[in-house]
């Protein structure tokens, strides 16, 4: 090769490299690299980290391309995300050990044939503030003391005043910061605020998660703690009054559940266990006895009846809920407007169950218990089966004397409302007015819902209705120009559940006629803050027997599985509800003053024993449209100051969490004055102090 052709080579050979940040070019076909950045400079910090992002531009044949960084200082990093093929990539600058100050760092593009710099700024301020809270949180209560949060900076190459803020806190908190200032040591005061009268709706309580920053104006840090508001009861030592509400279930003997004894003999302990006064029978379909004109068969009312005889006070109520059906027309209305053929019926189940029999065309009739049926109710419903309260008072007034001339000692439930607000407004005055048997018992009904698509709100906020109805009735019994005979009869609610409807057949909702579905609030945590709420309405109202419908069904009614025969927490409410306040003998309700009457429901009793139950249940609803829920955390500070010191104190709590097989476990507290009530979500928590 001659002089000529080695120059022509070399130049060649140099044109494919570029130089500098604006590469190079030749005089044959030139590629070049440039770099921009999204800014020209960029601040890192011990807290944060730096991020630039690098723009390529490319021209001619360019490859893959890869970023480095030059003029870092000491203790710094870069973490570099290079472009490749395309022509985007960035850098993210950590401080670690680097002091502060400006620093120019060059970063260079190059792909392995031609290269391209650019210059930018990295700005580090190595100074921090970090920040820590004390442990465990804050607690506080209504009209209670204060609960302080301390705070603790920890400072890095800084040294200026330190200024805490809050972000979080509810309306019903107020708060007081301490600043560190040139210091490290801080604090923040919670205090919870004086309810209104009434109370807001909702009242702010429950867990919140408080933010505090710490800054002093170049650099912050902040944490994070939970901040629980709670309720306030304050017990005094004089008395509201008396209650005896009686815990109690019942059966619905038919041909669906007459084997349930057989299968599951071992459930009459569970049913004895409950302490339920009265249980009440309510024979239907094919349990009722009369099948055709003088043609008796007891096997289906009895496979439920007696083994039921035996248990609890073996004084149950018998309701005669039905006519057998040849005594009705296709509409269901009585044929014989007298009542008498329904009188004699009446008779014959006094005298099989109590007496010696009845004979009927050659057939000896006779329960084979020695145990007899003092209580009967008589029919059930009747505002919604047929029945105006003229026909219904015409109807008691025919069989409750047929009954007595064959068992004079007999006592009687009168009238079993289905109460659907209002309803004994509607009937009961004609009833009392117009009465002339025997009563002993005035008694209805309380459902909550008959849709299941109701939410738990809603269904919540029929309970304080129940209590009014009962302080309806009373009042009716004893306004002018009632019955003289009634005024001292007691109001019983025999028949109460969270949900009314049922598969009416087909699959198809009695209550709604669209596809029927069970609601599980009868049985789920939803009915463990429900029925002590129902309880206590009731018996601050006067009621005196609450009856579970049903103590055996599927997981809307019943107390036990009627599959299996084991509990559903519906059966560990109602015992308790019995066990912690016995009736008889019944209790001494004493008053008390809360804060959150609205999610909170409180009772308060002095047993015949000196023991004293402070029930609290937790119905405040944690999203509006929940339905079957969990229900939101509450806690509650009780103060029983007033009562003087207690031995023992111990606490029970009925909830999500509680074992169905063996109930939940009482744990021993402290018998100090104010011991703290912590509900997770829905349940009842009873307090017992000896």
């Amino acid at each position: 090769m001659n002089h000529g052709m080695r120059l022509a080579a070399l130049t060649l050979l140099a044109g494919t490299f570029g130089c500098g940040s604006g590469g190079n070019s030749s005089s044959g076909t030139s590629s070049n690299l440039s770099i921009s950045f999204s800014s020209g400079s960029v601040q890192a910090s011990l807290a944060t980290a730096g991020t630039v992002t690098v723009t390529l531009t490319r021209s001619g044949n360019t490859g893959s391309v890869t970023l480095t960084v030059r003029g870092l200082p000491s203790g710094a990093s870069a973490q570099i995300q290079s472009p490749g093929s395309g022509n985007g990539g960035s850098i993210t600058f950590a401080v670690g050990t680097a002091v502060s100050g400006s620093y120019p760092v060059t970063v260079t593009a190059n792909d392995g044939r031609v290269s391209g710099s650019a210059t930018l700024t990295l700005v580090i301020n190595a100074s921090a503030l970090s920040l820590s809270l004390s442990s465990g949180g804050a607690q506080v209560y209504q009209n209670q003391s204060t609960a302080t949060v301390f705070a603790t900076v920890t400072r890095t190459a800084t040294s200026g005043n330190v200024t805490l803020t809050v972000e979080g806190v509810p309306a019903s908190v107020t708060w007081e910061v301490r600043s560190p200032g040139a210091g490290n040591s801080g604090s923040i005061i919670f205090t919870a605020n004086q309810p209104p009268n009434p109370p807001s709706n909702p009242p702010n309580l429950g867990n919140f998660t408080i933010t505090v920053s710490a800054s002093d104006g170049q650099v912050s840090g902040s944490a994070t703690t939970t901040l629980t508001v709670g309720a306030y009861v304050e017990v005094f030592n004089t008395q509201s009054g008396a209650m005896q509400l009686a815990m109690s279930t019942s059966f619905q003997p038919a041909e669906w559940d007459s084997t349930f004894f057989t299968t599951n003999p071992g459930a009459t302990t569970p049913l004895h266990n409950l302490q339920p006064s009265h249980i009440r029978l309510q024979a239907v379909s094919q349990g009722v006895p009369e099948t055709a004109q003088d043609t008796w068969n007891f096997s289906v009312v009895d496979a439920i009846t007696q083994p039921v005889l035996g248990v609890g006070d073996q004084k149950p109520e018998f309701q005669i809920a039905v006519a057998p059906a040849f005594l009705y027309d296709a509409k269901h209305n009585f044929l014989d407007p007298s009542y008498a053929q329904f009188a004699t019926y009446a008779q014959q189940l006094v005298r099989y169950y109590n007496m010696p029999g009845f004979d009927v065309n050659g057939t000896h009739y006779q329960s084979p218990s020695v145990d007899t049926i003092n209580l009967w109710g008589i029919y059930n419903e009747p505002n919604i089966n047929n029945l105006d309260a003229t026909q219904y008072t015409n109807l008691y007034n025919t069989v409750v004397p047929a009954m007595r001339t064959v068992d004079n000692t007999l006592r009687f439930v009168a009238v079993e409302l289905l109460d659907s607000g209002g309803s004994e407004n509607e009937f009961l005055p004609t009833f009392v007015t117009g009465v002339t048997a025997q009563v002993d018992v005035l008694a209805t009904h309380f459902y909550s819902t008959c849709n299941q698509k109701d939410p738990d709100q809603k269904v919540f906020d029929t309970v304080p209705t129940f209590g009014k109805g009962v302080a309806n009735i009373y009042s009716i019994l004893v306004t002018p120009p009632a019955n003289p005979a009634l005024k001292t009869v007691p109001v019983w609610v025999t028949e109460n559940n969270v949900n009314a409807d049922f598969d009416k057949g087909g699959g198809i909702s009695a209550c709604n006629g669209t596809t029927f579905v069970r609601d599980p609030r009868g049985s789920s945590a939803f009915f463990a803050a429900w029925r002590p709420y129902v309880f206590s309405r009731l018996g601050k109202a006067g009621a005196a027997a609450l009856y579970q419908w049903v103590f055996a069904g599927d997981a809307q009614y019943g107390e036990l599985d009627d599959q299996t025969g084991q509990p559903r927490l519906s059966y560990w409410i109602d015992y308790w509800l019995q066990h912690k306040f016995p009736a008889p003998p019944g209790t001494t309700l004493l008053d008390y003053a809360a804060t959150d009457d609205a999610e909170l429901e409180t009772l308060v009793a002095r047993n015949s024993d000196g023991t004293v139950i402070v029930m609290v249940a937790n119905h405040a609803v944690n999203a509006p449209a929940d339905n079957n829920g969990p229900g939101a955390p509450r806690s509650v500070l009780v103060d029983t100051t007033a009562l003087g010191l207690f031995q023992t104190a111990s606490l029970l709590t009925i909830d999500a969490n509680t074992d169905l097989t063996n109930g939940p476990t009482a744990v021993s507290v402290s018998p100090v004055f104010q011991i703290p009530i912590t509900f997770n979500g829905y349940g009842v928590a009873f307090l017992t102090l000896k």
